[in-house]
C-alpha cells in the first residue's frame, strides 16, 4: 500500500517553514488562514497523485526488493542492510538506468540521516552495498560507476 499522504496545515507560512515541511516529505503545505474549498481541492489533488498502484516487488539480476516489507533478497537469501543502505538501494532500483549524480545521492543520504554527510560517506555506503549484492564487488555489474558523474543501476 502507498504511504499515507501528508498535508501540513499550520500558522507558519514563512519560506523556511514551507521548505522544511516539504523537504521532510509533506505532499502539500497550507498556511493559515486558508479557504475551506481550497483545502478540499488540495486534499483531492494529493489523493489523486497518491492513489496509483504500488509496485511491491522490484527485481534486477538476482536481487529482489519487497517494498511492502522492506525485505531484500539475493538468489532468494535475505540480505541484511542498514536503513541507509536499504533506502539507497531502493533509490537505485526506482531509478533503474538513470545516471544518479553524487550530489543527488548525497542529498538522498542527507535527507534520510537528518545530518550532514560528506562525499566519503557516500563512497563507503556504495562499497558496503556492493559487497552485499555484487558477485565481484571490485568489478560491479549491478551498481556501476559513471566516471566523473556518479552511479547507475544497470
Amino acid at each position: 500500500s502507498w504511504p499515507t499522504p501528508v498535508i501540513f496545515l499550520t500558522a507558519s507560512g514563512d519560506e523556511y517553514s514551507v521548505v522544511t515541511g516539504l523537504d521532510l516529505g509533506a505532499d502539500d503545505y497550507i498556511a493559515k488562514p486558508f479557504r475551506p474549498r481550497e483545502l478540499v481541492s488540495r486534499m483531492k489533488s494529493v489523493l489523486r497523485r497518491c492513489s496509483g498502484t504500488p509496485q511491491p516487488l522490484l527485481e534486477y539480476h538476482d536481487i529482489s526488493i519487497d517494498t511492502s516489507k522492506a525485505f531484500v533478497t539475493k538468489q532468494g537469501d535475505e540480505l541484511f542492510l542498514s536503513a541507509l543502505e536499504y533506502r539507497l538501494l531502493l533509490y537505485f532500483f526506482t531509478n533503474k538506468g538513470v545516471v544518479l549524480t553524487r550530489e543527488k545521492l548525497l542529498s538522498e543520504i542527507w535527507d534520510i540521516a537528518g545530518e550532514f554527510v560528506n562525499d566519503n560517506t557516500l563512497t563507503v555506503y556504495i562499497k558496503r552495498i556492493r559487497e552485499k549484492i555484487e558477485e565481484d564487488p571490485s568489478h560491479p555489474t549491478i551498481i556501476k560507476t559513471v566516471r566523473g558523474i556518479g552511479y547507475k543501476l544497470g
